[in-house]
């Protein structure tokens, strides 16, 4: 399943862009109309090799961009954990009068951390909300089906 170098450059661009024509005009430059390059491009995305080649590398990239559910998890637990440091800038004088900003590592605040570990609770469904409801009045049931509808 090997494309051309003009087909394969066809599909990264439209990747990319979106666009066909432009896509199309920037992998074949020979084609100066813009009706040829649509219809062109149209054409490719009905080949095989292709719109296989393009669902491939959109199925990778939506993979890369998108965290899945462990790497969230592990994320949360290390900020639970205070694993993970935050980046503070503090300005520190240097005693003639003048200061300097340095970068100063610290832990995760203690709020990040509570939050970090109630989502993990949820997750593990680690407690419920739970909702009392009271109810005040009666019950009453309506007959409103006639002697005549049960007759077979």
């Amino acid at each position: 399943m090997k494309l051309t170098e003009k087909q394969q450059r066809f599909a990264d661009e439209y990747i990319r862009t979106g666009n066909i024509t432009q896509s199309y005009f920037n992998a074949y430059h020979n084609v100066k109309k813009e009706s040829a390059a649509a219809s062109g491009g149209s054409r490719l995305l009905r080949n095989v090799k292709v719109k296989s080649y393009i669902d491939e590398r959109l199925e990778k990239l939506t993979k890369q961009s998108i965290a899945e559910q462990d790497e969230i998890l592990q994320y949360l637990t290390s900020v639970m954990r205070g694993e993970l440091k935050d980046e503070q800038l503090m300005v520190v004088g240097d005693g003639d009068f003048g200061s300097e900003v340095e970068k100063h590592e610290t832990r995760a605040e203690i709020v990040a951390r509570t939050k970090a570990a109630e989502l993990l609770g949820k997750r593990y469904l680690m407690w419920t909300d739970r909702q009392q409801i009271e109810v005040e009045g009666s019950v009453q049931f309506v007959d409103d089906i006639s002697d005549d509808d049960n007759e077979d």
